[in-house]
């Protein structure tokens, strides 16, 4: 048995990675899967991003960029995020990644300490508190409810901060609860932030997938002292169903910015340099497409609300935002255990919740078809009734 690193010896790999592989197994094996796993659009990548990227390479932008992302498309982030979310950024505050996942892998790396905590509001992204201990550092969770919407509260971030707490990671809209903070809940954290010198992640990569009258707002923008503390996480991925481009970028104070992009000289280099030029034309175009695919996205998380109301012993908080419904299947045993007999029994992929910190829950992403909501959820009925 090899020695292993002692901190990524302790990593946990992947749940939703490793569901997601299962079903397209048993996929491959001609079983007919109904998939509420994987968190990605299913519709296509849309047509001018492709001919951006077939362009680039038939006219040979196949070579290496800077590590930290092209000036153009560092041009056309602080674009977007002085559009978008009210942001002043110039292009060396911006550092572009293989994807939003690995942006905040960066700046985990970069801000954190051995022994120093991460405060981390449950449910979570379940790679969160595996990028912190990568760093060495330790994650400290703080136990939301659903009274809250699974929200966090001013007073349970006080209460959670110590002398060794460096950084907070905000997720709105959240995965896995499609919960979205108000500027008023935003506010008090950043207040609380900026007494106690702690630094925020906003991963905002789902901000553009929001059902509610409720706008988004990126932390960042509430002032200038939380503006200096923050690093804004975003990307390509869900927005403009790129999932599988991997472009995501970090935006904030240049110093930071510039450990960041020293890491990254280090370990991946540049993102893709096609990649980046499809970027550059999705941050440009029209909004329409965008526009349409979520509201296509709220007629099916309406659809799946609506058939799961018609299983007894499941309940649910409405998400207000991102694809997923997080629903809290206790009544029939633990996470793991249910998410692994619902996929052999009725073939139907979800995520159990104790990845996300949440016994007793499943993640339901609705990013498939009407029909195949409606017959993945039946079938989900089906063994309830099979089981209780």
């Amino acid at each position: 048995m090899p020695k292993i690193n002692s901190r990524i010896a302790e990593v946990v790999g992947s749940t939703t990675l490793a569901i997601t592989a299962r079903a397209k197994e048993l996929k491959d094996q001609g079983v007919d899967v109904v998939s509420f796993a994987a968190g990605e659009p299913d519709f296509d990548t849309p047509d001018y991003i492709k001919k951006a990227a077939v362009d680039a390479i038939n006219g040979g932008f196949t070579k290496y960029t800077p590590s930290s992302g092209t000036e153009e498309l560092r041009i056309a982030i602080c674009d977007k995020l002085k559009r978008d979310n009210n942001l002043e950024y110039k292009p060396g505050q911006i550092v572009v990644g293989c994807g939003a996942k690995h942006s905040i892998f960066n700046a985990v790396m970069v801000l954190c300490d051995a022994g120093e905590e991460v405060l981390i509001p449950v449910p979570f992204w379940v790679s969160y508190p595996e990028m912190v201990k990568v760093a060495g550092a330790v994650p400290k969770y703080i136990q939301t409810t659903k009274e809250t919407h699974f929200r966090v509260t001013p007073e349970q971030l006080k209460a959670s901060i110590t002398p060794k707490t460096k950084m907070l990671i905000l997720n709105s809209p959240s995965n896995p609860t499609g919960s979205v903070y108000s500027r008023k809940e935003l506010q008090a954290i950043a207040d609380i932030c900026v007494k106690h010198g702690i630094y925020v992640i906003s991963d905002d990569i789902y901000e553009k997938l929001i059902y509610s009258d409720e706008p988004f707002v990126s932390i960042a923008s509430l002032g200038k002292d939380i503006y200096d503390q923050t690093i804004t996480i975003n990307g390509l991925s869900k927005a403009y169903s790129m999932t599988g481009w991997r472009i995501g970028y970090a935006a904030g104070p240049a110093d930071i910015m510039g450990y960041m992009k020293n890491l990254q000289d280090h370990s991946t280099s540049n993102p893709t340099s096609i990649s980046q030029k499809a970027a550059v034309a999705a941050l440009k175009a029209s909004e329409e497409g965008i526009k349409a695919m979520r509201d296509e996205f709220k007629v099916r998380r309406d659809l799946m609300m609506s058939l799961i109301d018609g299983i007894p012993g499941v309940s649910y908080i409405k998400p207000d935002g991102a694809f997923y419904l997080f629903c809290d299947f206790s009544k029939f045993g633990k996470s793991s255990d249910i998410a692994k007999s619902i996929l052999n029994d009725v073939s139907v992929a979800v995520i159990p919740g104790d990845s996300f910190g949440a016994e007793g829950f499943l993640r339901l992403t609705f990013c498939t078809s009407q029909e195949r909501i409606r017959e993945g959820v039946n079938r989900i009925k089906a063994w309830t009734e099979k089981v209780r």
